[in-house]
C-alpha cells in the first residue's frame, strides 16, 4: 500500500526533492550540511585572516626545537636535548598510563563498594556509605593535593635507608618507599624469556575460557564445576614449569641506594601515587552508587530462584546478578572513564608531566605557539575520548538483552 503523497511510480524530477517524502529528509539533510560547512569555512578563513593581520601564523615547526626541560616520569627513554614533540609523546604517554591505572583500580574499588553498600553487615554497609558520601562530595583536586602532601610528609626520604644504623629499611630487601616515591624492582629479560612470557599469555587465556566453559555448563546442565582452584593451577603451573625448564631467564634489577638517591629498578613516583589513588577513589566512589543502582535494578526473584537452586551467595552474585546489572552499569560506567581521562589534567597541580604539563605547559610557555599547543591538546583528549567510547560501546553491545 502506497502512501498518499507518494506521486506514482515514474521519472525523476527536481521537484521529487521537495514533494516526495522519499527524498524530502535527505534533501534538509542535505542543506543543514552545506550551511554548516560553510559557517565552519568561514569562521576557519576569518581566523585565519585575523592571525595573519596580527603577524602571527600557524606552524608546528616547534615540535622539532629541542625542549630543554626535564621529566622524571617517564615509560620511554627521554632527556632535556630532546624535541619539544618527543616531550610531547612523553606527556601522552604519562596521560595513557594514568588514565588506564586509574579506570582498574576505581573499577575494582567501585565494584567492591557497591556490592557491600548493600551488605546486610550493618556496619559494613554503612563504611561503604560513608566512604560514597565523602570522597564523591570533596573535589577531587582536593584529595591530590591530601595525598600527595601525606607521601612525601609522612615517608622517610632515601637518606634515611643510608648508614650502619638506617632508620628506615626496604620492604622484602625490594621495595623501597619513600617521599620521593615507591621504588620497586625490574624485570631483565633475558634469553628464552619470550617463551615465558608467552606462556603466561597463554595461561591467561586459558583461565578465561575454563572459566566462560565453566559458566556456560552451569547455565546449560545446571552442573558445577569449581572456579577457585582450577583457575590458580592454569594461571600458575605452565608459567613457573616453563620458567624454570628455560633456565629462569627473568631477573630482577633490585633497586639501590647510590649517591643521593636510589638507582635501578622502576620508579613510581609521589606524583604519579597521587593522581592514580585521588582518581582512583573519588571516581570509584560515583562507580560504587552505579553499580549498587545496578544490582537493585534486578529482580530479587532472581537471587531468591538462585539460592533455591543451592547456589551459594557469591555465585548468585557473580553468575546470576552481575551479569544482568552490567546493562544499567555500564552507560554511566562509559562516563566515569571519560571522567578520569579528563580529570587527570589536573597532575600539573603535584607535578606529575602529563600532556598538559608539557605540551600545554611547559612547551606553550617556551615556545609561545598557543594556539597550536591547545589545538593539539583538544584534539588528543577528543581522539582518546571517543576511543574509550567506542570500545565500552561494543562491550555495552555484547551485554544488552536482546530481544527475539
Amino acid at each position: 500500500m502506497t502512501s498518499l503523497t507518494d506521486p506514482p511510480a515514474g521519472s525523476f524530477r527536481l521537484s521529487m526533492l521537495l514533494n516526495d517524502t522519499r527524498y524530502r529528509s535527505y534533501t534538509f539533510q542535505a542543506i543543514a550540511l552545506a550551511v554548516l560547512i560553510v559557517a565552519f569555512a568561514y569562521l576557519g578563513n576569518n581566523l585565519l585572516n585575523n592571525l595573519r593581520a596580527a603577524g602571527l601564523n600557524i606552524s608546528y615547526d616547534f615540535l622539532g626545537t629541542p625542549a630543554g626541560y626535564d621529566i622524571d616520569q617517564r615509560l620511554i627513554e627521554y632527556d632535556n636535548q630532546d624535541t619539544h614533540g618527543r616531550a610531547a609523546i612523553i606527556g601522552i604517554l604519562n596521560t595513557l598510563l594514568v588514565a588506564v591505572l586509574g579506570c582498574i583500580t576505581a573499577t575494582i574499588f567501585g565494584v567492591l563498594a557497591g556490592v557491600l553498600r548493600l551488605s546486610n553487615n550493618w556496619l559494613v554497609s554503612k563504611l561503604m556509605a560513608v566512604y560514597v558520601e565523602i570522597f564523591r562530595n570533596i573535589p577531587v583536586l582536593i584529595w591530590i593535593i591530601i595525598i600527595y602532601t601525606v607521601m612525601t610528609a609522612v615517608l622517610p626520604p632515601p637518606n634515611a635507608f643510608r648508614g650502619d644504623t638506617p632508620t628506615s629499611s626496604m620492604l622484602f630487601d625490594l621495595f623501597a618507599f619513600t617521599n620521593r616515591g615507591i621504588y620497586l624492582p625490574a624485570p631483565v629479560w633475558g634469553p628464552g624469556s619470550g617463551v615465558v612470557v608467552a606462556t603466561f599469555i597463554a595461561s591467561v587465556i586459558g583461565v578465561v575460557a575454563y572459566r566462560r566453559y565453566a559458566t556456560n555448563l552451569l547455565y546449560s546442565t545446571g552442573r558445577l564445576l569449581p572456579m577457585g582452584w582450577p583457575s590458580l593451577v592454569i594461571f600458575l603451573v605452565p608459567s613457573i614449569l616453563v620458567y624454570f625448564v628455560m633456565g629462569q631467564p627473568i631477573s630482577l634489577d633490585v633497586p639501590a641506594l647510590k649517591g643521593f638517591n636510589f638507582q635501578g629498578g622502576i620508579k613510581v613516583g609521589a606524583p604519579l601515587i597521587a593522581l592514580w589513588f585521588a582518581l582512583s577513589i573519588y571516581t570509584g566512589a560515583f562507580i560504587a552508587e552505579n553499580v549498587r543502582a545496578g544490582i537493585q535494578a534486578v529482580s530479587k526473584g532472581q537471587t531468591e530462584a538462585a539460592g533455591a537452586l543451592g547456589l551459594r551467595p557469591g555465585r548468585i552474585m557473580n553468575l546470576v546478578i552481575l551479569p544482568q546489572a552490567l546493562r544499567v552499569i555500564i552507560p554511566p560506567l562509559i562516563s566515569q572513564y571519560l571522567n578520569i581521562t579528563k580529570n587527570s589534567s589536573l597532575a600539573i597541580a603535584v607535578g606529575y608531566m602529563d600532556i598538559t604539563g608539557t605540551l600545554g605547559g611547559i612547551t606553550l610557555n617556551q615556545t609561545g605557539r598557543a594556539i597550536e599547543c591547545v589545538l593539539l591538546l583538544m584534539l588528543f583528549y577528543l581522539t582518546i575520548s571517543l576511543s574509550i567510547s567506542a570500545i565500552m560501546n561494543v562491550y555495552n553491545n555484547t551485554v544488552t538483552l536482546k530481544e527475539r
